[in-house]
């Protein structure tokens, strides 16, 4: 598992469309498996799961990545999941860290 976790300051849809467009542009294995949003008077949350298909790893791995805006600031987080095919521990995360690498990348120039 590889997680980022970062304060951002933008607007809440561009920043949106950028992590969404990013990760699926980014590999031709990626897909948006489920998406949820929710709105609250000036609060904003937006919840993505995306998959793609690790050639390292040789299995699919997920990354979950949660935009929150409110008042007070806008929080990303982002964190992956399945990037081993041992059973009882990790063996190879790189495929995680690279996935993750690619939403660290996008919002970069977001980033507060």
């Amino acid at each position: 598992m590889a997680k980022l976790e970062c304060r951002l300051d933008g607007a809440f849809d561009v920043i949106l469309r950028e992590i969404e467009d990013g990760i699926l542009n980014g590999s031709a294995s990626a897909s948006l498996e489920d998406a949820s949003d929710f709105r609250s008077g000036a609060v904003r949350c937006a919840v993505r799961v995306f998959e793609r298909y690790s050639m390292l790893g040789g299995n699919r791995l997920s990354m979950t990545v949660t935009l929150f805006d409110s008042p007070e600031g806008m929080f990303l987080s982002a964190i992956t999941a399945g990037g081993s095919n041992a059973v009882f521990f990790k063996l190879n995360t790189f495929g995680e860290g690279s996935f993750l690498g690619c939403v660290e990348e996008i919002v970069e120039r977001f980033r507060v």
